[in-house]
């Protein structure tokens, strides 16, 4: 049997592989390894229908094993993780937090996400521990020792959306832009927190029930905030995916504006302020290659890291690193967030854009990215298929030389195998990887 956690939490059709059983027993499981003396828990979830079921479940788990709660409602999975700063409910912030959505996934899909002490996602060593204590016997308070909810946030988003404006270098004032909800837990969040900084918003998919969420939309369909970019006339559109820790843009000429080249623009303009410690910037083994061509030539160091923001944040945490990111989107800025957030990210790329004056096309222009080419692929055996492509792996990159790179590894949330290939030209890419495609689906 595999782990229970993925690379981001426990994902899984809600009420089918996720089930309210399952929720309650790790909510419990979870105040066993992470809570103390009489814990406080902060719980927030994203606005899918079977939120409401799984934050019930999870809610009487951690009061049934004696932690008091604070219940933030719908928020964006980066709100979770800054309330374990703040005192929200008491002289100290929370022990522990868990967030409930399954990201970029489908609507019938749910996940579980934990953030332990001070805002960061637990390490793997501590969800296997806390997936170990699953089947075990607990010992259940009673009386007075049971957990009580101490504080109901539902109705207010302004203590996450005053962090975020307080962070901005340079306000808004005289930027339009466009914003992509994804009919998710931005809906709310991230018009509030751009307005508030001083752009003037145009805002699409917010619907906030949660049964649209990142259908057709957000940072993993962006055709909606392209062509609502050259709608309006806008300088720039950004789109957040189902629980706002990611953004993607689109330039004022519908261009799309990925997380890698945020990222560069970003560490451009924090080694011109003389933030990027150590000059130094943390990326996965995904980040395109013109991402590595482009730091080099402004003298930076990239610090390779497996793929999840968890895993670029560990790497940024033992380096003192101020800046991390992935090509999805996730971006950390670990001077503000102890996690990817995209609404500040969001915030932080637009104030480039009004300090220099300059477009997010001639910004991004920081970097040329090479041809790259990403193919999911279904499987059932993700192990099998992984070792049958070694020795092709090896002849393709080969052949491919320093001017480009494969990459096979399976997805850590959803039965897939991800083939990437990077080369010279699109039709090169493309023919190498669907020639490793193929042999999976053989």
């Amino acid at each position: 049997m595999g782990r229970l956690f993925g690379t981001d939490g426990v994902r899984g059709v809600a009420n089918v592989d996720l089930t309210p059983e399952l929720a309650l027993a790790l909510a419990s499981a979870t105040v066993e390894e992470l809570g103390g003396d009489r814990p406080l828990a902060v719980v927030g979830r994203d606005p899918r229908p079977s939120g409401e079921l799984l934050e019930a479940a999870v809610v009487a788990g951690l009061l049934a094993s004696g932690a008091d709660v604070v219940r933030l409602g719908v928020v964006p999975t980066p709100a979770v993780a800054h309330a374990l700063t703040v005192p929200l409910a008491g002289s100290t912030p929370p022990a522990f937090g868990v967030m409930i959505s399954a990201s970029h996934n489908p609507m019938p899909d749910n996940g579980i996400k934990l953030f332990g002490a001070g805002g960061y996602k637990v390490p793997d060593d501590v969800e296997d521990r806390i997936a170990n204590r699953l089947g075990s016997q607990r010992h259940r308070p009673s009386g007075t020792g049971v957990g009580r909810v101490r504080a109901d946030l539902s109705d207010s988003i302004d203590w996450y959306v005053d962090h975020l404006v307080s962070t901005v270098p340079t306000p808004l004032t005289g930027l339009r832009v466009v914003v992509d909800c994804a009919n998710g837990a931005a809906a709310v969040a991230a018009p509030a927190a751009y307005r508030r900084a001083g752009a003037d918003v145009v805002v699409i998919n917010d619907d906030a029930t949660g049964d649209r969420i990142n259908e057709g939309c957000g940072a993993t369909w962006l055709g909606p905030l392209q062509d609502a970019v050259r709608a309006h006339g806008v300088a720039a559109g950004l789109a957040h995916d189902g629980d706002a820790d990611r953004c993607l843009a689109v330039d004022a000429g519908g261009q799309v504006v990925d997380g890698d080249q945020i990222l560069a623009v970003l560490a451009v303009a924090l080694q011109e302020r003389g933030e990027l410690t150590r000059d130094t910037v943390a990326a996965t083994v995904m980040t395109n290659l013109g991402f590595h061509q482009a730091m080099a030539a402004h003298g930076i160091r990239v610090a390779e890291t497996a793929v999840g923001d968890r895993y670029v944040l560990e790497r940024m945490r033992a380096e003192g690193l101020a800046l991390g990111g992935e090509q999805s989107g996730h971006v950390i800025l670990a001077d503000h967030a102890t996690a990817g957030d995209g609404i500040l990210t969001g915030l932080h790329l637009l104030a480039r854009i009004a300090q220099t004056q300059r477009s997010l096309a001639d910004l991004a222009g920081v970097m040329r990215r090479l041809p790259q080419v990403l193919v999911n692929v279904p499987v059932a055996d993700k192990a099998a298929a992984l070792a049958a492509l070694e020795p092709l792996v090896a002849t393709a990159s080969s052949d491919l030389g320093s001017d480009g790179r494969v990459l096979v590894r399976a997805s850590g949330t959803e039965p897939l195998v991800r083939v990437m290939v990077e080369a010279t030209t699109m039709e090169r890419a493309e023919r190498v990887a669907e020639s490793l495609a193929a042999t999976i689906r053989s």
